[in-house]
């Protein structure tokens, strides 16, 4: 057991993730090569960064209060280069439309990702 890796909540949901979606394209690779091609192309750069579209995949993903997206694109807004600031105002858009159950998924689930990857990747 001493040697086993502690994996936390953060980087274990991502990894979830990746191995429902790894299944998925097992018995659907046109619909999911599709899809994954579309949202390669979604969130290269072009007149807005990536880093910028990190911060609007985040805003709806605490909107729709989809909390596996609301980790992966937390994370990609810190690997990006987003601030804690710009991540609270990010945060704050999406409550002032979405209300309560918006604010409490941004004051917890997303907060406590950027702190777990601000201090793990910077």
């Amino acid at each position: 057991m001493a040697n086993q890796e502690h994996v936390n909540y953060f980087d274990q949901s991502i990894a979830d993730y990746k191995r429902g979606s790894t299944k998925m394209q097992e018995y659907l690779p046109d619909m999911t090569s599709g899809f994954f091609h579309f949202t390669e192309e979604a969130f290269k750069p072009g007149e807005i960064n990536e880093k910028q579209k990190q911060l609007m995949a985040l805003a709806v993903s605490i909107y729709a209060q989809d909390e596996y997206c609301i980790i992966y694109h937390t994370k990609g807004a810190v690997e990006h280069g987003a601030s804690e600031t710009e991540i609270m105002e990010t945060l704050a858009v999406s409550s002032a439309l979405g209300g309560g159950a918006v604010f409490a998924q941004a004051v917890t689930l997303a907060m406590d990702t950027y702190a777990h990857y601000d201090q793990t990747l910077h």
